[in-house]
């Protein structure tokens, strides 16, 4: 039931309805009820057997996705009853509507015993959720007349776009979404920083130019600059090292004296 009804259940949650609202219609419930019974229980697994036949999942394929287009115009009209202007809260009940089942299979999963959080819908988006969002976003803009096509000519064309599309990637077998280029070029344009191989080129440039030490001429163009700023002539001797043999002289000369004295009152003895 969370799976099939999932989109009623969500909704209802968001609009602050019932979430068991769906168990009212009993003809529904009772349907689900009956192929849950024969595709998992039927002697000799016939049911299955013959669902799984490639003609038959193709028209089961395009039945639901015309099913999935009345689902995600239901939540825009459910929302637009409330909220005229709401047009995000169009968006987002339309989109549970269309896609509650994927949306809530977290929760679908745990009731089941099982957790797999890495399958999270919002996280890593798969093509039925994907394509509900485009349409939730088109019936509401439509809703809005900010979009101006009619309302049966935008489901004639949003149904047959999902059919078909849909229909393309089960006879050739492809996984990919169409999609993909579109979300490519969205994500290198806005979303994608510098590449690990430019930050290592970096601080290999950076590493180089702390590393390396400075040449002789620049040491002694350092040096010159050194020197004309304490007021010498570059090549002479600096006032410091004058400086230093200035004051060292004066102390020679005292022990000179010292000595001299020493040594005549040895002579004296």
């Amino acid at each position: 039931m969370l799976y099939c009804f999932g989109g009623g259940i969500l909704s209802g949650f968001m609009m602050a309805e019932a979430p068991i609202a769906f168990l009212s219609n009993s003809t529904s419930v009772l349907m689900a009820s009956v192929i849950w019974y024969l595709v998992f229980y039927c002697p000799q697994d016939v049911v299955y057997s013959c669902t799984a036949l490639f003609p038959l999942r193709l028209v089961l394929t395009g039945m639901k996705e015309v099913t999935r287009t009345w689902k995600v115009l239901g939540g825009v009209a459910q929302a637009h009853s409330k909220y005229k202007d709401g047009l995000l809260v169009m968006i987002a009940i339309g989109w549970a509507k269309g896609a509650g089942g994927g949306l809530i299979s977290n929760f679908e999963q745990l009731v089941r015993g099982v957790w797999k959080p890495e399958t999270n819908e919002l996280l890593k988006m798969t093509y039925p959720t994907k394509v509900t969002l485009i349409g939730a976003v088109l019936f509401a803009l439509q809703q809005n007349q900010y979009l101006p096509v009619q309302k049966q000519h935008l489901m004639l064309i949003y149904t047959v776009f999902t059919v078909v599309n849909k229909t393309r990637m089960m006879l050739t077998g492809s996984s990919s979404s169409p999609f993909a280029p579109i979300e490519s070029v969205v994500y290198s344009t806005f979303f994608a920083g510098p590449s690990p191989s430019s930050y290592t080129t970096l601080t290999t440039e950076t590493e180089t130019l702390v590393v390396k030490k400075p040449s002789t001429a620049t040491k002694k163009s350092i040096r010159e600059a050194c020197e004309g700023l304490n007021g010498t002539a570059p090549g002479s001797p600096s006032k410091t090292a004058a400086h230093k043999r200035g004051k060292g002289s004066p102390k020679k000369a005292k022990e000179q004296p010292e000595s001299t004295g020493t040594e005549s009152n040895k002579k004296s003895d």
